[in-house]
């Protein structure tokens, strides 16, 4: 298969678009993550500032606020030229106008909510058949947050109470958009305590990796696989392809499920993952020798 010349950015959540920071309210780590942060980090991935970038809104319950928000984020950071397309149902998905734009679009930016919402409605699309094609054959960036970031992967958990995610059956798994289908995402992943959820997913589907990501934390994959972490919190990352005894097969529904020899990695902003190879690379890190 071929290498897909776009990349995906998929975000955990609650990313920082300034206003807390702006207030005063919160300092991470005493870093001003909003300007070394995801919505940055995206806009440098764009180009230049006249690079066109289209929020999707379908995820979410209130989309002419979300998208109000990533439109004056966005312009804080000098890239005024964005738009907003509510596509709300599967009619909306085929509407010329929306697929012209998304033709023209730098990015592609899908909002938080529902991941089911997102599937539902453009599965089979020629919608979602034109942003498949275009991460595959161009220089385009898509990118997603909690919602936005679940449904881009061929398998996506829509489901899942995190205190009975050891229990076979309660993680509930379905196709998603299909824009890798080497990972699983979840995210809010470690405020919502999802391990456990993910690690089911896995477990069922071991030939993946999944990717946790934690709030205002991303991963962006490029050639569909080289992963880089950013972002202030972390990314977990749980590999199936060595384990030695699953049970999930054979017990029934309701029923804890035990894995043996799973491997877990987390990472930190900067370091990498390589989705073929299996292989960790962190940051280098400049040590400094004090006289």
């Amino acid at each position: 298969m071929t290498k897909a010349k776009g990349k995906l950015i998929a975000i955990g959540g609650a990313e920082d678009k300034g206003t807390d920071l702006e207030l005063g309210v919160i300092h991470r780590s005493n870093l001003n993550f909003f300007e070394m942060g995801i919505l940055r980090r995206i806009a440098r991935e764009a180009g230049d500032e006249e690079s066109r970038i289209e929020v999707i809104t379908t995820a979410s319950a209130s989309p002419k606020e979300v998208a109000h928000n990533y439109i004056n984020a966005f312009h804080k950071i000098g890239y005024t030229n964005v738009g907003h397309i509510p596509i709300r149902d599967r009619e909306d998905a085929h509407d010329e106008e929306y697929i012209e734009r998304i033709s023209k679009a730098r990015v592609v930016m899908l909002s938080g909510g529902n991941q089911y919402r997102l599937t539902s409605t453009f599965g089979g699309t020629r919608f979602l058949h034109t942003l498949l094609n275009r991460y595959q054959n161009e220089d385009f960036i898509l990118a997603g947050t909690s919602a936005g970031a679940m449904a881009m992967s061929g398998t996506m958990i829509y489901e899942g109470n995190s205190g009975r995610a050891h229990l076979k059956g309660e993680v509930k798994i379905t196709t998603g958009l299909g824009f890798n289908k080497e990972v699983i995402f979840d995210s809010h992943f470690d405020k919502r305590g999802r391990f456990a959820r993910l690690v089911q997913a896995i477990a069922a589907n071991p030939s993946c990796l999944g990717v946790g990501l934690g709030e205002d934390t991303g991963i962006i994959i490029s050639e569909g696989n080289h992963m880089e972490a950013i972002g202030s919190g972390m990314v977990i990352i749980i590999d199936g392809h060595h384990v030695r005894h699953s049970n999930i097969a054979d017990i029934p529904e309701n029923n804890p499920i035990s894995i043996e020899n799973l491997i877990v990695h987390f990472l930190a902003s900067g370091d990498r993952f390589s989705i073929e190879q299996r292989r960790f690379e962190p940051k280098q890190v400049e040590v400094k020798v004090e006289d």
